[in-house]
C-alpha cells in the first residue's frame, strides 16, 4: 500500500509546486524582461530608492512588533490560567478567539471607523479625546495594532493551544511553586521555555498577518507596507511586482528559519 501511495505523493507535491512556482516565475520574468531592452534588474535596484519604501516597511515592522508583544502578553497568561483553573471554559474561549475568522474584514473596519468618527463628537470635552487623537497618529497608528491583535487571535490561539497540549503545564507549575517560585516566575522559568516552538509559530503567523494586511489599513487611511505596494502599482507596475516578489521571498525565508529553529528546539528538548 505504501509503495502504491508513494507515486501519488510525488504527483501531489509536483502539482503544488507548479501552483506556487509558475506564478512566481511569471512575476519574476515580468520584472526583469523589459520590451526593447532585454533582461534588466532596474526594477529591483530602484526599490530601495523609491519614495516611501523605507518608511512604510519600518512602520509595518513596528506594528508587527507591537502586535506580537501585546497578543502574546494577553494570550499566554490567559491560556495557562485557563488550562490550570478552568478547563471547562476552553470551548467558550476557542469560540471567542475564532470570531475574527467569521467577521468579514470590511465589516470589522467599518465598525472601527464608526467608533473613530463617533469619539471626537461625543468625547471632545473629556480626557478620552486625546486618546482618540493619539491612537490615530500617522507616524504610529496604534489603532492598527488594536485591530491586528483581534485579527491575530485565531492563529495565536491555535499555535499556543497545540503547544500547551504537548506539555504537562500543571506539573511544571507545581514543581516551580514547590521550589519557592512565585506565579510569574513559574510562568517565565518553567512554562515559557517549553512553549518556545509555539511562541515562534504564533509570532511568525502574526508577523505574516501584519505585513500582508491591506483592507483595514487602506480604509482607515494609513500607509504600511502592503498599502504602499498597492499605491506604487498604480504608476510603476514592474516595481510593484518586484517588491511583491521580494516580500514573498522574505516571508518564505522567515518560515524556513522558523522551521529550523523549531526543529532545533525539539532536538534539544529530546536530548535533555
Amino acid at each position: 500500500m505504501a509503495r502504491r501511495l508513494n507515486p501519488w505523493r510525488w504527483v501531489v507535491l509536483g502539482l503544488a509546486a507548479l501552483y506556487f512556482l509558475v506564478p512566481l516565475a511569471a512575476s519574476v520574468i515580468f520584472t526583469v524582461d523589459v520590451p526593447g531592452q532585454g533582461i534588466t534588474f532596474d526594477a529591483y535596484s530602484q526599490i530601495v530608492s523609491t519614495d516611501g519604501f523605507g518608511s512604510s516597511l519600518l512602520l509595518s515592522l513596528e506594528l508587527a512588533a507591537a502586535t506580537i508583544a501585546i497578543v502574546l502578553l494577553l494570550m499566554v497568561p490567559a491560556m495557562v490560567a485557563l488550562r490550570l483553573g478552568a478547563p471547562r471554559l476552553r470551548p467558550v474561549v476557542e469560540v471567542l478567539c475564532s470570531l475574527p475568522l467569521v467577521v468579514p474584514p470590511i465589516a470589522f473596519v467599518a465598525g472601527i471607523a464608526t467608533v473613530l468618527k463617533w469619539g471626537p463628537d461625543y468625547l471632545s470635552r473629556t480626557p478620552l479625546f486625546e486618546t482618540f487623537v493619539a491612537i490615530q497618529n500617522p507616524s504610529f497608528p496604534f489603532v492598527l495594532v488594536l485591530a491586528y491583535v483581534v485579527m491575530a487571535l485565531p492563529f495565536v490561539y491555535r499555535a499556543l493551544d497545540s503547544g500547551l497540549r504537548a506539555i504537562d503545564v500543571r506539573t511544571l507549575v507545581e514543581a516551580a511553586r514547590s521550589c519557592g517560585a512565585a506565579w510569574p516566575q513559574a510562568l517565565v522559568r518553567a512554562v515559557l521555555p517549553n512553549l518556545r516552538g509555539a511562541l515562534l509559530n504564533a509570532s511568525f503567523l502574526t508577523l505574516a498577518l501584519v505585513l500582508g494586511e491591506f483592507t483595514v489599513a487602506q480604509l482607515l487611511g494609513f500607509t504600511p507596507f502592503a498599502v504602499w505596494i498597492y499605491s506604487v502599482g498604480g504608476s510603476q507596475a514592474q516595481l510593484s511586482v518586484a517588491v511583491s516578489v521580494l516580500s514573498l521571498l522574505v516571508t518564505w525565508a522567515l518560515l524556513l528559519t522558523l522551521a529550523g529553529l523549531g526543529g532545533r528546539t525539539r532536538t534539544a528538548s529530546s536530548r535533555g
